[in-house]
């Protein structure tokens, strides 16, 4: 339970207010509170969820943003990263999410250095599947999960992470010249030896599911969902409430437009390596002119819920199913706090109802990636 200090500063509605029309500043006071005070018990913001047979934080922290630039905000330094990531653990978060591909290796470095004090209180969950070479980082810009280049990837892995397991390993994107049976066989092994205890796959469709958990049963799928993009909810979602495997969406608050920082007016580097979306279909100038009515819609009800944007968009989709835990992801102190209150946000039946209606209504304009990166997340 949140104390009643945190949930005045998280739930007033003048803050709510003053954070929907400052961004971040207004949220920036929360954590300024709570840094000043020792955590205890009753500032662990999030619950608990189960994916499979892990419990976990009800929210987790993406990890992407600690080891390159994501987004048009600049890397943190790896010192900054870690207190990040330690700071989180304080607030309650036991599921933390990485990849090699993230720097590459320098936010599975981050976590290494960040979680070593409280190791075995968390889920670490990583991914492999890009050809990424081991020695030097070098991309060839396709994927590669044979099985021999999966195990040197894991080795590989438990050295930067600074562990002997890995909690939750994910095939990063489905690889359509290796079997998915190749993959289970290999991962079969890694589990044997100990060295991976519980895999998943991110941005597969439904039959690569089945056929990887009839192998070897999947503790998580991982994709993209969020009030933007809810295509899973017709594919994805329905096989793992029937398989019992968790659901882990990846961007849940579609690249910070959800948060309260993007709108109409909103302009994005050409350059992806500075700012992804200004290559991508949805946040085009043109598009956007459409798109608002959705963020519209996200402050229109934050400001009923007396909640943030960021929390009730996290919110909603922690109210679609129980076995779902987003992973937002920030590299900021005050971001990260304001999306932990997301865990004291509910809704009544009648209001995701209602919500459900309006959100209907809106339809979302351009693809959510570009053309080039989606052919990579599309398997069936």
């Amino acid at each position: 339970m949140v104390n009643q200090s945190k949930r005045d500063l998280l739930k007033t509605g003048g803050l709510t207010v003053l954070a929907l029309s400052l961004g971040g500043t207004a949220v920036s006071a929360v954590a300024n509170t709570a840094k000043s005070n020792k955590v205890s018990s009753q500032d662990k913001i999030p619950s608990q969820r189960k994916l499979g047979n892990l419990t976990v934080s009800s929210l987790g922290l993406g990890c992407q943003g600690l080891g390159q630039n994501m987004y048009g905000v600049p890397q943190p330094s790896r010192e900054q990263a870690v207190r990040l990531v330690r700071q989180a653990f304080d607030h309650g978060v036991t599921f933390f999410d990485t990849a090699e591909a993230y720097g590459p290796f320098e936010s599975e470095r981050v976590m290494g250095e960040g979680i070593k004090s409280f190791r075995d209180q968390i889920v670490l969950a990583t991914k492999f599947g890009w050809d990424i070479d081991q020695q030097t980082g070098k991309r060839t810009g396709g994927l590669n999960s044979h099985p021999e280049h999966i195990k040197q990837v894991v080795d590989g892995m438990l050295k930067r992470l600074q562990t002997d397991r890995i909690d939750l390993l994910y095939q990063h994107r489905v690889d359509p010249n290796v079997p998915i049976e190749e993959v289970a066989g290999a991962i079969q092994d890694l589990m044997k030896q100990g060295k991976v205890l519980n895999w998943g796959l991110s941005e597969a469709g439904e039959k690569t599911i089945r056929k990887a958990h009839a192998i070897q049963p999947l503790t998580a799928v991982q994709s993209e969902y969020s009030l933007f993009f809810r295509g899973r909810e017709k594919d994805v979602i329905p096989v793992c409430e029937e398989l019992g495997i968790g659901f882990v969406p990846w961007s849940p608050l579609a690249m910070g437009a959800l948060a309260g920082y993007v709108d109409e007016n909103s302009r994005f580097e050409a350059d992806p390596s500075k700012d992804l979306r200004g290559i991508i279909p949805r946040f085009t100038p043109e598009a956007m002119q459409q798109n608002v009515k959705l963020i519209q819609l996200v402050q229109k009800w934050a400001k009923r819920k007396l909640c943030t944007p960021a929390q009730l968009s996290l919110a909603w989709l922690m109210a679609q199913k129980a076995f779902i835990a987003p992973i937002p992801g920030t590299s900021k102190a005050r971001h990260l706090l304001d999306n932990l209150g997301a865990d004291d946000v509910k809704f009544t039946a009648e209001e995701l109802a209602q919500f459900r209606q309006e959100l209907e209504a809106i339809e979302i304009v351009g693809l959510r990636l570009p053309e080039a990166i989606l052919n990579f997340s599309e398997a069936k």
